[in-house]
């Protein structure tokens, strides 16, 4: 399959927001959020306000990607998790599969292994939602052949519009 975008439906967004939730609440974390691997920002629940996300999530691709990069200078696939401890803040980040990054920023209300244990199922289900959704994708009218739907619109279709 052509690497494309990830067209989130609404079921499968509430789907995603309704376990980010679960998992924030479960995990006592701060902010728990997805990102698709391209850096795009997915969903984020929690105490965003003062968290630049769209930067956030930017960074975090950033991060799996040189990552990666390390992984396979160590002969290692990939790097599924990865933690970064700071004063007030710790930062726990998960692959979702092929797609996508699981970013949980805690402090000290929560501990690593609660974090790790949550984080653990919750990948799981956002997989499966991912799977499913990625299914959908391949299977929907948005994409025939590995064209998206804006390839299917002519010329003559924008002068209708417009006229």
């Amino acid at each position: 399959m052509i690497n494309q975008g990830l067209v989130l439906y609404d079921e499968d967004y509430k789907l995603i927001d309704t376990e980010l939730v679960r998992l924030n609440q479960l995990a006592n974390a701060k902010v728990s959020f997805l990102v698709d691997k391209d850096g795009q920002l997915i969903a984020s629940v929690g105490e965003t306000a003062n968290i630049d996300t769209t930067s956030l999530a930017s960074l975090t691709a950033g991060n799996i990607a040189a990552t990666g990069g390390m992984a396979k200078l160590l002969g290692e696939k990939e790097f599924s998790l990865l933690f970064h401890e700071g004063v007030k803040d710790n930062i726990h980040i998960s692959l979702v599969g092929q797609r996508a990054i699981l970013v949980i920023i805690f402090d000290n209300r929560s501990s690593l292994g609660l974090v790790r244990l949550r984080a653990k199922k919750s990948v799981i289900v956002l997989s499966d939602i991912l799977a499913n959704l990625i299914k959908k994708m391949e299977t929907s009218s948005h994409t025939k052949e590995g064209a998206t739907f804006f390839t299917e619109i002519t010329e003559d279709d924008i002068e209708n519009l417009f006229s």
